[in-house]
């Protein structure tokens, strides 16, 4: 009802930030699914025992990737070594936050699965004029929504056998929730 209200009196709500989050996840969900071909797997929405979730987990030959969607339509993003601004405003630890998506997926994986599993954060921004990164990021990988192509050609970290066992482990529920 409150989402109605705001609508008939054009006001934003906070469910539009919701559903902007989410078509921004699709969208990025629908890159990742091209890369299948490529021998990449991708699962979406993997639960963290937080109560949260990695928005995406791509599992492949170049490695393990967690993926971390933002949707700022229109906006300009500058992305640090730990932060992000977005047209200029407060610092948000979205790289932080990136990263500690990557550590927590690699502490699942590498318990369930018993071999070392290289997991990389990548953040991704949905609908932005433009995209700066600093010339210091190097830890996270900053992409636009189009831009996830290029994890594609990326190998020789998992055999087609590994991406198969991880792949595996990263589908159950449980083993996410019990970390």
């Amino acid at each position: 009802m409150q989402r109605f209200w705001a609508k008939v009196l054009r006001r934003s709500s906070e469910w539009d930030s919701w559903y902007a989050g989410l078509e921004g996840e699709r969208r990025v969900g629908r890159e990742l699914q091209r890369l299948s071909a490529d021998g990449w797997k991708v699962l979406h929405g993997v639960p963290k025992s937080n109560g949260g979730d990695i928005d995406h987990l791509l599992i492949g030959p170049g490695g393990v990737f967690t993926i971390n969607t933002k949707s700022h339509q229109g906006a300009s993003v500058w992305v640090g070594d730990e932060m992000a601004k977005v047209n200029r405003g407060r610092p948000v630890p979205y790289a932080a936050a990136s990263k500690a998506e990557a550590v927590y997926a690699q502490g699942v994986l590498e318990r369930h699965c018993e071999i070392a599993i290289p997991v990389e954060p990548v953040l991704v921004f949905v609908g932005v004029a433009s995209l700066n990164r600093a010339a210091t990021q190097y830890t996270v990988r900053v992409y636009q929504e189009r831009e996830v192509s290029a994890l594609g050609p990326l190998s020789g970290k998992l055999t087609p056998d590994q991406v198969e066992r991880v792949y595996a482990v990263a589908r159950h529920r449980r083993a996410w929730l019990r970390a």
